[in-house]
């Protein structure tokens, strides 16, 4: 397989504020549509809806990296913590614009469709969930916590599987685009269950390889 040309070292951290900056652009458009009448007869729906499904793409692009890296060869690990923070940003956004431009605000109505919706409930749940792996998202984080972190972080598939239970729930029918988000979430979940065992055969096929070429 040819492998992708590398960006220099030198433009790494540029590239990682470009993917912040590009990242929260659809953010930006659909508010922009919301205020010129561009989202429809129910705009506040319409914005809460893209951004959560924007939520979804950005954790499904998260999940996507270790995949990536193992099976193509695609290193962009440097992006993860990116997407991941982009994941959380989308979800504070989605969950801010229904408490202030759905509910107006109105505290009662929220919790008691936190306590009674239980799409809703699955949601908060969720936001709840990322906070931590927001706030830890840096190299200060990473030394204390030593391995706590990456067991913390592991979270992230919860929070992926919660996502797409909350999207299904919240659409009421699984057509093409939920499914098609549901799906990449699930085979990514999956794949982390059995990358051990991918891992393992590709360094044997890559073990039995090397004598094959020594010998010719």
């Amino acid at each position: 397989m040819p492998a992708l040309p590398t960006l220099p070292r030198r433009y790494h951290r540029a590239s990682v504020w470009a993917l912040y900056a590009i990242g929260l652009c659809p953010a930006v458009w659909y508010f922009y549509l919301g205020l010129t009448g561009g989202l429809g007869f129910n705009p506040v729906k319409e914005f809460e809806h893209a951004l959560g499904i924007w939520a979804l793409r950005f954790v499904i692009a998260t999940l996507a990296i270790t995949p990536l890296r193992d099976l193509a060869g695609i290193n962009w690990m440097r992006y993860r913590r990116a997407l991941g923070l982009l994941t959380f940003y989308y979800v504070l956004i989605h969950f801010a614009v229904y408490v202030s431009l759905d509910l107006r605000f109105n505290f009662g109505a929220v919790w008691g469709d936190i306590a009674k919706r239980p799409y809703i409930t699955i949601g908060f749940a969720c936001l709840l969930l990322l906070i931590p792996l927001a706030a830890t998202s840096n190299n200060w984080s990473i030394r204390k916590l030593a391995q706590a972190w990456n067991r913390l972080h592991k979270l992230i598939y919860v929070i992926a599987v919660g996502g797409a239970i909350h999207y299904v729930l919240a659409v009421k029918s699984v057509t093409l685009v939920p499914f098609v988000h549901v799906a990449l979430i699930v085979l990514l979940v999956t794949y982390r269950a059995v990358r051990r065992p991918i891992l393992d055969w590709k360094r044997g096929k890559r073990s039995e390889a090397r004598p094959a070429r020594s010998q010719a």
